[in-house]
């Protein structure tokens, strides 16, 4: 069922279709008493630059309103369901079956992406010269591929694996210490197991879009492996002459591999467990150990490939500096 995007009350419509499919209006939460999801009216634009912003509202549109059927009148006020569900057991629904296809197009969409993204900075770190397609590059490009899309594999596994165990251990838990409420969340009765790899992918866009604009504006070769002196402000240098700290601070993120490594990492995972806790009704500490365990089957299939990902250039280093956190 589509939940409020304000609230998570379970409604049973997003929005009533009167006679064509532009004379539409938005349904109203009986419990918030706003609309049920505003999203419904928003372009495509809007909708991405929401994710990038990480809007709570934008995730549980996609995750849980996608694809809900309206409530239709006809004739004079005469109400046609089409949004009645009806009981498969464990069998999958054409529906859940359309999600799979979705989250399989939009994950390769996104590795490809990410596989793009890295080989430009890894080429950047070899040589100064514009790449050329060659033969051999196609066929590093190729093993780039075959290492992101095995990274992030291994990324969804290990937070799959640790969702499962957490909530596992939570309901092991509150059998233990029964809440006061044994009402379940409607978060929890809406979860579905193809969620957890959609939350992911939708916050990884945020790191993608950032990754792509350092892409843009990498520095040059001669700057890319060592530090070049800028001058401060004022506030900086009164800061850096106290604290030998601040200098080294700036330094970091004045180089172009820190600042890539701390927005695939720090800022992925942070948005990775923004994204967990939209379809996980658990407490932000639990959210991080699962990314955690996500990183690290993410470190180890790195490490494994990271001696055939770099090729004949030897470029293992640049590999795992970029991929492990």
């Amino acid at each position: 069922m589509p939940i409020c995007t304000s609230c998570t009350h379970i409604t049973p419509y997003l929005y009533t279709v009167y006679e064509s499919e532009y004379n539409l209006r938005l349904e109203q939460c009986p419990n918030c008493r706003e609309f049920v999801d505003p999203y419904v009216e928003h372009d495509t634009l809007t909708i991405l630059l929401d994710l990038i912003l990480l809007k709570l509202g934008v995730y549980r549109h996609l995750l849980y309103n996608r694809g809900a059927e309206p409530r239709r009148l006809q004739g004079k006020g005469k109400a046609t369901s089409t949004n009645e569900r009806k009981v498969a057991g464990n069998r999958i629904t054409p529906k859940e079956l359309d999600r799979w296809m979705l989250l399989i197009q939009l994950g390769a969409a996104l590795i490809f992406t990410d596989a793009c993204i890295r080989s430009n900075y890894l080429n950047s770190e070899r040589n100064s010269q514009p790449t050329r397609w060659t033969k051999q590059t196609v066929l590093g490009f190729l093993r780039i591929l075959f290492g992101t899309a095995a990274e992030t594999l291994a990324f969804h596994g290990g937070v799959t694996f640790a969702c499962y165990l957490a909530m596992r251990l939570m309901t092991v838990f509150q059998s233990w210490f029964p809440p006061k409420s044994k009402s379940t969340s409607n978060i929890r009765q809406e979860f579905r197991l193809s969620m957890i790899s959609f939350s992911l992918f939708y916050a990884s866009i945020t790191k993608l879009f950032l990754l792509f604009l350092l892409t843009i504006w990498l520095p040059t070769s001669t700057q890319s492996h060592e530090y070049t002196h800028r001058p401060l402000p004022d506030w900086a240098n009164f800061l850096s002459n106290n604290s030998s700290f601040v200098m080294e601070a700036f330094k970091i993120l004045d180089d172009e591999g820190d600042r890539e490594w701390i927005v695939r990492n720090v800022l992925g995972g942070m948005s990775a467990g923004f994204g967990l806790r939209v379809i996980l009704d658990l407490h932000p500490f639990f959210t991080t150990l699962i990314i955690l365990a996500g990183w690290a089957a993410k470190t180890a299939v790195a490490a494994l490939l990271s001696g055939w990902v770099g090729g004949n250039e030897g470029n293992q280093d640049a590999w795992l500096a970029y991929s492990i956190p």
